[in-house]
């Protein structure tokens, strides 16, 4: 198990308590990916699946090096060194346009085939159909992501849907891997009120309305907080994190509340996608589906009764 004492953990400018009865390491599950029905019961009980090597390690070689070929073409890399370690010229934001994911062989052989549909299949028992829509992310020093829980982003189809969390690249604390709260899948009262919500409503007696449907503004940014450490003591539960390795893989389900850990290198990109998947069998989000998705924005908004 990974000593975290000597290590400071920081998510949304907040210095996490890394004692243990406030945080932990993630549960490896390899030892069990074979058996699907210990695999079921493992997401129950814990909100997640954190496995091993589970990926082809050169896949996600390929899929790195084919994402920092093109910011390495846009000068984003610094030129002194070898661009497979993703050092960063300057702290200009990198950002890239969604037609990249049909572009990128390697990230859709990565993503949408091999492995990841191998293991999808088996786990949820039959065809599966990822969401057509990828979630790059490419996080540069500084803040990463807020605690949230992803049913609020994608909530219109089935409730059996399952995100991916996939390293493009070895991720330490200090670069930033993502962090879970522990059993927070199990809190009832968050399931049936934030969990609920869709960030893509807005209520039809709010003075903003007709703007709100006319941009796509969201009204709420999905957020549970924007407060790590105040969340975790609010709920008595653990941050849980890992050292992530290209091959890694960390499943989990739409209620398990999670953020990552800012990005404390010097001048590291931090590279990782974010997928969906489900049974083709069962009703799927529109917002995803689609050679071009529609996302968030005004197609999206719906009015509610408030």
């Amino acid at each position: 198990m990974t000593t975290r004492t000597a290590t400071r953990l920081v998510s949304q400018g907040y210095e996490l308590d890394t004692s243990p009865s406030s945080f932990g390491e993630l549960r490896d599950s390899s030892e069990i990916v074979d058996d699907i029905g210990a695999l079921r019961e493992r997401m129950t009980e814990d909100g997640y699946l954190f496995l091993r090597n589970v990926l082809n390690r050169d896949d996600v070689i390929a899929a790195r090096r084919n994402l920092l070929e093109r910011i390495a073409a846009g000068n984003g890399l610094h030129d002194a060194t070898d661009f497979m370690d993703g050092v960063l010229r300057d702290r200009t934001p990198v950002r890239f346009e969604q037609t990249i994911t049909q572009r990128s062989g390697p990230l859709r052989q990565l993503l949408k085939d091999g492995p990841m549909i191998a293991f999808f299949t088996r786990f949820l028992g039959g065809e599966v159909r990822p969401f057509d829509f990828i979630w790059l992310r490419s996080v540069i020093p500084g803040k990463g992501t807020a605690p949230h829980g992803d049913s609020v982003f994608m909530n219109r189809g089935t409730s059996q849907l399952f995100t991916a969390w996939t390293p493009l690249g070895d991720i330490d604390a200090e670069l930033g891997g993502l962090i879970v709260l522990e059993n927070s899948h199990r809190l009832d009262e968050i399931r049936s009120t934030y969990g609920q919500r869709d960030v893509d409503t807005y209520c039809e007696d709010d003075p903003n309305a007709k703007e709100i449907q006319a941009t796509g503004k969201w009204p709420w940014n999905g957020q549970i907080s924007g407060n790590p450490v105040e969340l975790r003591e609010q709920l008595g539960l653990r941050w849980l994190t890992a050292d992530f390795r290209m091959g890694d893989l960390l499943v989990f389900t739409m209620h398990t509340l999670h953020a990552s850990l800012d990005n404390g290198s010097a001048d590291r990109i931090r590279l990782s996608s974010d997928t969906r998947y489900q049974l083709a069998s069962e009703p799927i989000d529109e917002r995803w589906t689609g050679d071009d998705p529609i996302g968030h924005g005004p197609e999206a908004m719906r009015s509610i009764i408030c």
